[in-house]
């Protein structure tokens, strides 16, 4: 027994210590053996740091320190403390990162706030730095939920003390206090939290590196505020310096990863660098997926010999989300996607309900009016914090295969298990992009300078692809529908039929046109005549059924398209009935 004991030591000792602390090779990220490893992660957004647009408060309570003020407002400071130790306890837990592991991230990208790790300035007694255990404690347990999946952990010091952007809602930068780059105190916090950081972790291979300030946009000696003119980033490439300077004090293990102005993306004055395990961070939204959109990053990589890695991205279109990480992962760019959960959304890859309770305080804050009682906004915001909880948030499975399968291929897969007969619901179509899972004129969200290309998504409920999808009233539904149908558009759904035969497609649908013409196909051919649906408000009942008669199935799966001749009607569902 006792050998058998020292065996499983010895077995449990080297899987322990056989992963090796990643490190930067010319203009690669490396292992030990200096395998290339590409990181593919996703960023742990409004958890430790709130932004009011993840609330969708943004526009009247957008930094934390005005959230929570808001909130204290309410139910006072006593529960306003029981709320936010339930939101962080909810917000990330092992089943998150279980999570991620399991649909294929192999990275995690922490958003810290220093208040979780140390008081504000102003708040110290002494000269000395006071430490709070509750943010160290937070990161550890997720390292070790990072550990179990075998998975990396990037801290990101997202909150800087005081604060290091213009853009309030991103490091919760309170205008009536001095801000990072106006305080030495401040920056010496910020110095000495990344400094007992680096010490306490400069012996865990599973964490990848330091993130050490994110997106800072100040404008130091330029005109613009956010710092995209500044030439040289004086303050900037300053106290990276000295950060760095004392990580290097206690831990020479770790990568640090660096960004640049103007929300991560001016380096000018910034480089060359001044460490020899480092990696430069650029944020990319919103801006075509050409190699023209990276290029300058690019360049720094070559003309420094240093790797690059797009440490934010997302919150597009998934056709979007497929091309930007095609452009990255060709490049040999790793990337880390933002965030995981947000309220009521359909561009991440999970969505927070948002309950009504909280709409209404939201409501409050927005417009006034009566406020609501100490007693309904509390349990508004402790059932908020509940379904932050994993096992209460919806699951975006369009957005995942967007990320990870459509990159490597263009062939379509159900977005769920249909067995026929029975009911397929319209907004269930396949998964898979744009002219293979479905044809929709405004497919894409692209952002320039010029403003939004098309309208892309018009009702934004359920599904991040181009397919218009908005709620539906009807009682025979899911809850939603495809709408702003246009001609030539088509939609494919995969089933699997119990067995071969002619089926009876029902097609339930709405209208306000004069006619509409649809008809289905399979991947060879057109498999049923055109059938005409013709307006539905003429009559008491909103919906109507028409009928596709004697369509031929093979038994097993097999992929229906219905095409929209002429569009114009809200679909709910298809229903198959088998002929005997």
């Amino acid at each position: 027994m006792k050998n058998l004991v020292l065996f499983l030591f010895l077995v449990m000792f080297h899987v322990a210590t056989s992963q090796s602390f990643l490190h930067r090779d010319g203009q690669n990220i490396v292992d030990k053996d200096g395998n290339n490893i590409l990181l593919r992660g996703l960023g742990l957004g409004g958890w430790m740091v709130q932004e009011g647009y993840m609330l969708q408060t943004g526009a009247y309570a957008g930094p934390q320190h005005v959230i929570k003020e808001k909130i204290i407002d309410l139910i006072g400071e006593e529960k306003t403390k029981i709320f936010y130790d339930a939101y962080l306890a909810n917000g990330i837990t092992k089943r998150d990162i279980d999570s991620l592991a399991a649909w294929g991230f192999n990275s995690v990208r922490l958003p810290m706030h220093y208040n979780l790790y140390t008081p504000p300035i102003e708040d110290e007694t002494t000269d000395e730095i006071t430490w709070i255990e509750k943010g160290f404690k937070m990161t550890d347990d997720v390292l070790e939920w990072c550990k179990e999946n075998k998975i990396y952990l990037i801290l990101d010091l997202h909150a800087a003390p005081g604060g290091q952007g213009k853009d309030a809602n991103i490091s919760d930068y309170d205008t009536s206090k001095p801000s990072l780059w106006e305080s030495d105190a401040n920056q010496k916090k910020m110095i000495a939290l990344w400094r007992k950081l680096a010490n306490r972790y400069k012996d865990e291979p599973w964490v990848a590196g330091y993130d050490i300030i994110n997106e800072p946009n100040w404008g130091f000696t330029g005109q613009n505020k956010n710092g995209c003119d500044e030439t040289s980033n004086a303050p900037l490439r300053k106290l990276m310096v000295a950060t760095t300077k004392a990580i290097r004090e206690v831990d020479n293990n770790h990568i640090i990863f660096i960004e640049g102005n103007c929300w991560g993306n001016n380096y000018e004055g910034v480089l060359p660098v001044w460490d020899d395990n480092m990696v430069l961070s650029f944020h990319k939204y919103w801006n075509y997926n050409t190699l023209g959109s990276i290029q300058q990053m690019l360049d720094y990589r070559k003309q420094y010999n240093i790797p690059i890695w797009l440490g934010e991205s997302g919150e597009n279109s998934n056709v979007w989300f497929k091309d930007a990480i095609s452009l990255v992962e060709k490049n040999n760019i790793g990337w880390a996607f933002w965030p995981m959960k947000k309220v009521d959304n359909i561009a991440g890859v999970t969505s927070v309900t948002m309950n009504p309770d909280f709409e209404i305080i939201k409501n409050y804050w927005k417009d006034g009016g009566e406020k609501p009682s100490e007693a309904f906004a509390f349990n508004a915001l402790m059932q908020l914090a509940e379904n932050y909880n994993m096992e209460n948030v919806t699951i975006k499975p369009d957005v995942i295969d967007a990320m990870f399968r459509q990159v490597m291929t263009n062939t379509t897969i159900p977005f769920k298990k249909h067995t026929v007969p029975g009911i397929v619901y319209a907004t269930e179509y396949d998964l898979g992009t744009n002219g293979y899972a479905y044809q929709d004129e405004d497919f894409i969200n692209y952002k320039t300078d010029t403003g939004i290309q098309g309208p892309w998504n018009k009702g934004k409920k359920m599904r991040n692809d181009g397919v218009d999808i908005q709620l539906c009233k009807d009682d025979n539904s899911n809850g939603y529908e495809v709408f702003d149908i246009q001609d030539g558009e088509w939609l494919q759904y995969t089933v699997n039929a119990i067995e071969k035969g002619s089926y009876d497609i029902l097609i339930r649908y709405s209208s306000t046109i004069k006619e509409a013409i649809i008809h289905l196909e399979n991947e060879k051919k057109h498999i049923s005549k055109p059938l005409l649906l013709t307006n539905t408000t003429d009559k008491s009942a909103i919906y109507k059924i028409v009928t596709f008669k004697d369509v031929k199935l093979v038994k097993g799966e097999n992929k229906l398209k219905v095409v929209f001749d002429k569009g114009g009607i809200a679909l709910n569902y298809l229903e198959f009935k088998i002929k005997k």
